[in-house]
Order: structure tokens, then sequence, then C-alpha cells
């Protein structure tokens, strides 16, 4: 509505002193102002009666048979118990539910909150809870009970802080369980002064480190501001009332300030035909606070103390309104942010500018439309508003917007915060929060974070060492359970250790999730049978070098294993044959290497002539060829290396011929390799004869490398066909490269495969030439 002043004079920031004043004292904070209320815990019919009429103004049934049955319940149940102030102790469900009615809740949230505490603090069951209030409500209760259980250490913050957060958000499957939290620790802090002064402290500490920054993720700035300021009140009195003073000291001049902009603004919006309400206020205490210690400046020198708010009604007058505001005041260069076009992570969506009134007072303005507006209070809160219609139904909109595509969005929390206090984790979208993480927590309330599937076994060995290898059961919940269950988030975990337990079994270790648990209890088979894995790797390396026919004695030498040793980062050749022993190592890895630093000390150079003078000692005799995983040798010329050129790629069956290479030993080519006959007579008489040895390769599992050319036409779904044959013939393809010819249609494919010999790739072949698609086939020849 054009002009209209909606100036909070007495707003919860001004009227500081108000707003913290106890509330023993009759005091009541709505809205975020500071007003009368009754004597709360002498009357608490009068309280549900107030929680009944805030209900009545924003949900349109009168149906309220679930919260008035929940509040006899609640009332029973607590009985004759009552909190340090004296006051029934029905009065702080009641205050909780208000605060949730404030929020606009829907009554199963309302209803919880006033039985949050009655699984925990009295005889009734959430059984019971289920049954007379259905699954919605027990759910709820159950999961503010879990998160009642947290423990939060104030000499662990970083690390302490940050684990809690987050097992507060993965243990509730519903984020209404965190709003009860929120409006259960807002009704807590508000009647803190009942508590020791240290109590005090640590509650402000908790709600200042967990509470508060959940609360600005989920966006809900009603609850938000005001437990900074009462944190900030508990945890730094001085600073506070330090504060507070400066603030008061030139109240009235302040409030006939921001009542000058607020008319001015109304006048301008009204004169262009912008609907709009205008209101003033001066920023919460902790706000102001927060950039006063940031920026190193005074009360004086904040330049956004004060926050004029305009409410219009579409995105395009929040433009349109921009642009008035602009010629009325002389903006602050740098000061205009728009989180219409850029919302922050929690949705949050305004356009905020900071001006030069006429009088030189900077101040700041923000504008949005309605449902901004209620983004910004309400955050998350605004999808669990009353949605239904006249006959208690839920309407075909609230169902759509129960599925909260809202929520998944701002779950995806970004890394936007300067203190490493707040939350420093992406948390992933959706209702399940931490799919790759569970949250749980000892005895003690120390929380612990493993790997999802993870089970008691890892929870001992997160602990300690110690008590994963002295493990023999485990309680969860004060349950015991099997050591294979599967931890979830908001357990609590006993380890049962004794010190008659001879160890971890093998059979945990295909248990076990979490790689440090693993980790743990190999080395304690490492530790434990030392001597036998020191036995057992000798035995392993005496038997690869018989296999591979290598004299073992002529490379145990000291100066190789030293070697091996430094590679594998072991301090002594005992640790090296029990890591052999108990898996951790390859004895074939080892061997090689010894072999290895070996023929590095007897190798014998050959020069060509030497070379040509045994092809012409062994001409006599064809050599023959076989492959083993030891190396290729050819048997009547020592010492000669031999190699299957890259050219050709010969394998066991092909017709083949060797050639004497200039310091690089024996190649072997297919006979009709193209390099081969192109050779010059010179490098013909570097030709020697060879041929496989009877199967030899092939019974010794060699495997060698063919290739071929495809040629086919190029039609869709070829390569599938293809791959479909390697896949049925167990062949490990290597390489492909596909060309086409959209001209000719055609395409030329060059692939490599893995064979044991020439049957095997004739019958590969042949199976590629079945396809329709095929053209021809053939072997690359250099």
């Amino acid at each position: 509505m054009s002009g209209v002043t909606t100036y909070e004079a007495i707003d919860d920031r001004i009227a500081a002193d108000a707003i913290m004043t106890d509330h023993s004292q009759g005091l009541e904070i709505v809205d975020g102002h500071a007003v009368k209320a009754p004597v709360d815990y002498e009357d608490p019919d009068h309280l549900y009666d107030m929680l009944i009429a805030r209900i009545r103004k924003y949900h349109p049934s009168t149906d309220v048979t679930m919260i008035k049955k929940a509040y006899e319940l609640a009332q029973e149940a607590h009985g004759d118990q009552c909190r340090k102030s004296g006051e029934p102790y029905i009065v702080h469900p009641l205050w909780v539910a208000i605060i949730l009615a404030d929020l606009e809740m829907d009554k199963e949230t309302i209803a919880a909150g006033i039985l949050h505490d009655v699984v925990e603090d009295t005889q009734i069951s959430e059984d019971e809870i289920r049954k007379d209030f259905g699954d919605d409500v027990a759910l709820l209760v159950d999961g503010v009970t879990k998160l009642g259980r947290l423990s939060y250490s104030s000499d662990k913050l970083d690390v302490q802080a940050e684990n809690l957060r987050k097992m507060f958000l993965a243990m509730a499957k519903d984020i209404r369980v965190i709003i009860i939290k929120l409006a259960d620790r807002l009704h807590n802090l508000r009647t803190l002064q009942f508590m020791k002064p240290a109590k005090q402290k640590e509650k402000a500490r908790e709600t200042m480190d967990i509470y508060a920054p959940i609360a600005q993720r989920l966006g809900i700035s009603k609850i938000k501001t005001e437990l900074d300021d009462l944190a900030l009140k508990y945890s730094q009195p001085e600073v506070f009332f330090d504060l507070v003073d400066q603030i008061n000291t030139r109240k009235m001049e302040r409030e006939e300030f921001v009542q000058q902009i607020v008319e001015e603004v109304s006048s301008h919006m009204g004169n262009v035909n912008i609907k709009a309400q205008v209101s003033g206020r001066v920023k919460h205490f902790f706000s102001i606070y927060k950039k006063m210690v940031n920026q190193d400046k005074t009360v004086d020198q904040i330049y956004d103390l004060f926050a004029v708010r305009i409410i219009v009604e579409s995105v395009r007058d929040c433009y349109a309104a921009l642009g008035v505001i602009h010629e009325l005041y002389t903006p602050i260069p740098g000061r205009f942010k728009d989180y219409i076009a850029m919302p922050k992570p929690n949705m949050y969506q305004s356009l905020h500018t900071t001006l030069m009134s006429s009088v030189g007072q900077p101040f700041e303005i923000q504008i949005r439309t309605e449902e901004m507006h209620k983004t910004a209070e309400y955050g998350i809160a605004a999808h669990w508003k009353y949605k239904e219609s006249g006959d208690g139904k839920k309407s075909v909109k609230a169902q759509e917007e129960e599925k909260l595509s809202w929520l998944r969005q701002i779950l995806e929390w970004q890394r936007d915060m300067s203190d490493n206090r707040e939350f420093m984790s992406l948390i992933k979208g959706d209702l399940d929060l931490f799919a790759e993480d569970v949250y749980c927590f000892t005895p003690q309330g120390d929380v612990k974070n493993l790997p999802n599937g993870s089970t008691p076994i890892d929870f001992a060995y997160i602990i300690h060492s110690a008590v994963g290898n002295k493990m023999v059961g485990a309680r969860v919940n004060g349950k015991l359970v099997n050591i294979d269950y599967k931890i979830q988030n908001g357990d609590r975990i006993e380890i049962l250790t004794s010190q008659n337990s001879k160890g971890p079994s093998r059979d945990w270790l295909g248990i076990v999730k979490s790689t440090q648990a693993k980790n743990k209890i190999n080395q304690w088979f490492k530790r434990e049978f030392k001597e036998e894995n020191i036995v057992k790797g000798k035995e392993l390396i005496a038997s690869y070098c018989r296999t591979k026919s290598i004299v073992q004695s002529s490379i145990m030498a000291a100066r190789y294993q030293e070697i091996v040793q430094k590679k594998y980062g072991f301090k002594d050749w005992d640790s090296v044959l029990a890591a052999i022993g108990h898996g951790g190592l390859k004895e074939g890895q080892v061997v090689n290497r010894l072999v290895e630093e070996y023929s590095k000390e007897h190798k014998q150079e050959l020069t060509d002539e030497d070379v040509l003078g045994k092809v012409a000692e062994a001409s006599k005799n064809k050599v023959h060829i076989a492959k083993s995983k030891s190396g290729i040798l050819v048997k009547g010329i020592d010492d000669v290396a031999v190699r299957f050129s890259r050219c050709c790629n010969p394998v066991p069956g092909d017709e083949i011929v060797g050639f004497v290479t200039r310091g690089r030993g024996l190649s072997i080519h297919r006979t009709d390799c193209v390099n081969m006959l192109h050779l010059t007579e010179p490098e013909r008489a570097r030709l020697i004869e060879a041929e496989w040895e009877s199967e030899v390769a092939e019974q010794a599992g060699g495997q060698y490398l063919a290739e071929v050319k495809i040629y086919a036409y190029d039609k869709k779904g070829l390569l599938l066909e293809m791959s479909r044959i390697f896949t049925e013939q167990n062949v490990d393809v290597k390489s492909m490269n596909v060309r086409t010819s959209k001209k000719q249609g055609t395409a030329t494919i060059e692939t490599g495969f893995i064979v044991h010999g020439r049957e095997e790739l004739d019958k590969v072949i042949k199976k590629l030439l079945q396809l329709e698609d095929i053209i021809d086939i053939e072997r690359t020849t250099g």
C-alpha cells in the first residue's frame, strides 16, 4: 500500500533492554518485539490459549484436536516436574510450541514441540506417541530426543563444533526435527538467567557454534538473530551491555532519523504508484558487534547501523523502487548487492543498497517482495505452514510443495563462510544428507564419523588400535549387537574389550568398511606372526626362483637386498620377507628387482661382429622361439635377447624370421612383414631362420599383441557388435582407431588385442567376418 509507514519504534534491536528482560518479569518476544506477556509459569492454560490463538491466525481450519491432545498428555506426563526457575515444566514445551506457531508450522510439528521431552523425561514411550499421534509426530519426537543426547565439548571447538553440526543434520531425516530443536534452544536461552554463570557461558558458546549457524543455513532469521543476541549477552555480558548503552545513548535521535527516512521513502513510492510497505529499524546487536570486530570500528563508524525495508508486490517493482531510491539519495559506491539475481545459499533474496542521507548519515535499504520477505523470515520453515483446505484435506498445490525441491537446493551448501568454526563441508542434496558418512558418538558424547556401512569394529579402531585388538563385543544404544551391525546416524556405541582376547580375526577384514580399520588389523597380523611370515617369505622366494630357473644364491647379495629395502620402505631384509609372507608384497616383484640389479653388474656387451659371428655359427640350426614370463630367449645364441617387432606383431603359428639388430639383440618379424620384404642386401646378411618351439609359448600362457585392419560399411551399432564378439571370445582389446569416409559410406577400423597364438587369432577374425557389415580384415604388416 503506497505511503503506509510501519516504523517499528520499539524494534527488537532498539529496545535491547526490554528484549533481554527475564520472562519472570512478564515480557515476551513476538515477531522480534518486546511486549508484555502473562507471567507464564503461573498459568500454563493461558499459555495454551495463547498458542491456539496464534495458530488460528494462519490456520484456516479450527481443528486443533491433535494439539489439545498433545498438551493434555504432556501436562499429565510431566506432572510435578519443575524447571530451575521453579515454574512447572510444562511451561517450557508450551513456549517451544508458541515459537513454532510464530513460524507458522504445521500441527504435527507443534504437537511434537509440546511432546519433545516426554520420551526423555517421563514414562511415556515412543510407541505410545506413535499409537496416539501417528508416525510423523513419533519420528519428530524421536529425532529431537536423539539430538538432546549430543554432548558439546568446548575444549575441542573447531573439530567438535563442525562434527556436531554435521551430525545434527545427518540425524534429522526430517528437517522439522531441527526446527523444533532450534525453538527448544531459543526458549532455553530466553530463560538462561536461572543457570549458573559457567553454564550460561557454555550454552551461549554452544549456541554460537552450533545452533545459530544452522538457523542461518536454514534461512530462519526470526530465530537466528535472537539466538545471536542472547548468546552474545551471556557469553560476553560486558561487551553486550556496553553495546546496548551505546545504541541507547542516542536512541530518540536515531528513531527520529529512521522515521524521517521511512516517511520520505513512503511518499516517493506513492508518487510513482508503487504499492509498498516501508519500515525502519536498527540492526540487531550481534550483527553490529561482528562488524565492529571484523572492521575494527566503533558503533558510529558502522555504515549500515540503520536499515529501511521496502516490501513491494513484484520483482519488477523491486528494481523500480531501487531506481526511485537512487534518485532520492546518494548511493555509496561498492555497497550495492543484488541477492535477487544471485540468491544466498539459503535462498535469501533481496536488493541491498547503502545510501547517504541529506544529513550525512549512512543507512541501508532492503527491497524485496512479500514472498521474499517470508523466505527471509521463515526460511525452510515456510514449507511446513498449514496448507490445508477447509475440509482438512491437503490441496494438490500443497502436495506438490511437500516435494521440497527448495529444500534440496538449500542443502547444497557452499563453502562461503569466513570463519573456521562455521560449516566447512559441502552438504549433499536431498534428505539423505550424508550419504557417504555415518555419524555416531561414544558413551562420553564425542562425535565420530565413519564411512557409511561401518560396523562396531570400525568404531573400535577409530577410538584406538588397542581397543580394536581387544574387542570382544559391542553395545549400541545400550543393547548388545553383532560385530557386523551397520552403524546408523545417532547411535551411541560402547565397545566391550577383554585382556584375554586373542586379537582380531582375519574374517574382520571382510566386515570392516574403513581403510583405517583394515590397516590396523593388517598391522596386528604383521606383528603377531612376523616369524612365521619371514619363513613363509623365504619359501615363496625360493619357489619363485626355481620356477623361473633363477640361481637364487647369485641375486641375494646384501647390496641388492638393500636397494630393494629402500624401494619398498623397509628397515631390514626380514621385514621384506615378512611382508612377502603375509601377502603385503609379491615375491615376483622382489625377485625381479634383485635380478635387475644383478644384471646391471653382470651385463655383457656384444659387438655386431660378435653377433654376426654367432649368427653364422647358428645358421646351421633353426632358432627356436619361446616366450615365458621371465623373457624371450633364442636357443642356440647365448646372451642375446629376443624381442617381437611392433611393426608386424608376430604370434605363435605365424611364419617368422629373425633379424639381428645393432645393439638390441634379435628382432622377430613375420615373413610377410613389409620391413623384411624391403631390406637391402647388406641388411639381409643379418637375417636368421627362426621358428616357434612347438606349443611352448601357448602352454606357458604367453600373451601376444595382434593388430588387424578391418574394412566395413559405416553402420550404426557395428562397434557394439564387435565388442560383443571380443567379450564372448574373452579377448582383451588394447587399442582401437576408427576412420570413416562419408563419401563412400565406409569405415576403417584398426584394432589391437591380446591372443595366445595364431589359432585364437584366426578364430576371432572368422567371428568378426560373420558380421554383416564387415567387408574384409587383414593383419598389419608394418
